[in-house]
């Protein structure tokens, strides 16, 4: 059995006015590579908004992978190589910045107008130096397009990427990573195995479960020691869970807000690729 390192609470943190609940980077845990960022976002849209004025707008990314979880509501993902889809609540959406691409993050026109609410977490994923300089890629999956692991009692994990009890997620990666997201109903009792040259960690984003004898409330991270395979989830409330385990690149990094390079230098070309224009251009069109 896994042994539980520590148990962390989530921190409130202003995003540019958006607030958000930070599991990682925290006091005592500034990363588990290869994931360097989980934000957790939940908010209401009142009916008769507009889209264009919601959301994150265009910025730049490089040298990593964000990775979007839609728990609630939708996302409307569009960037400057021309990607522009919707993802709805179960699904993913999966961006390799590689050298530089400019994208938004905002609720559907749908949404927008019609109110209602949006859950999302996002994830920052490390890629190792030979993928920052290649071509950016986007990966976009619905619910009904992730396989499920189904337990007794209705339990489920929704697999992403890797490969869980011979499940394998759809979402390609160049690192070999364990992602999948869950839900353990009230009274029930799960159990999955993780390899141990994995970096482990699951962030509870509500209920109240036991974790390999160690008790967890809603809006906390747990990381693991890395010895030991078996994991298991007993809930005493419904409990809605995202699982993150990856091979480590140890590999150094630099990092400058949206720019998680391998070099000081490497930050400063970013920087002038994006304000050259070498990371393209994004119209959105919001008709």
């Amino acid at each position: 059995m896994k042994k539980v390192k520590r148990v962390y609470k989530a921190e409130k943190v202003d995003m540019s006015g958006m607030l958000v609940d930070q599991a990682l980077p925290l006091r005592g845990l500034d990363q588990v590579d290869p994931f360097l960022l989980i934000h957790h976002h939940f908010v209401y849209h009142p009916p008769g908004g507009n889209a264009r004025r919601l959301g994150i707008g265009p910025h730049p990314h490089t040298g990593f992978s964000p990775v979007t979880f839609i728990f609630k509501g939708d996302v409307h993902h569009r960037d400057s190589h021309g990607n522009s889809s919707v993802v709805k609540a179960g699904g993913i959406q999966w961006m390799n910045a590689g050298k530089g691409v400019i994208h938004s993050e905002r609720p559907s026109k749908e949404l927008a107008e019609n109110g209602g609410e949006q859950e999302i977490i996002q994830i920052w994923i490390n890629t190792p130096k030979a993928e920052k300089i290649k071509t950016a890629t986007y990966q976009a999956f619905q619910n009904d397009e992730l396989p499920k692991i189904k337990f007794e009692g209705g339990s489920f994990l929704n697999v992403q990427c890797g490969n869980i009890s011979g499940i394998e997620g759809p979402a390609k990666s160049p690192l070999r990573l364990i992602i999948a997201t869950g839900n353990v109903l009230a009274g029930s009792k799960i159990f999955f195995q993780i390899p141990e040259n994995h970096n482990t960690m699951i962030y509870f984003l509500d209920g109240q479960v036991d974790v390999n004898g160690q008790s967890v409330n809603a809006k906390a991270l747990i990381h693991f020691e890395n010895e030991g395979k078996n994991i298991e989830i007993e809930s005493g409330e419904e409990s809605r869970f995202l699982l993150m385990a990856g091979i480590p690149t140890n590999e150094q990094i630099f990092a400058q807000g949206p720019f998680v390079m391998s070099s000081q230098e490497e930050i400063m070309r970013a920087i002038r690729d994006y304000q050259n224009g070498r990371m393209g251009m994004l119209i959105e069109d919001f008709d």
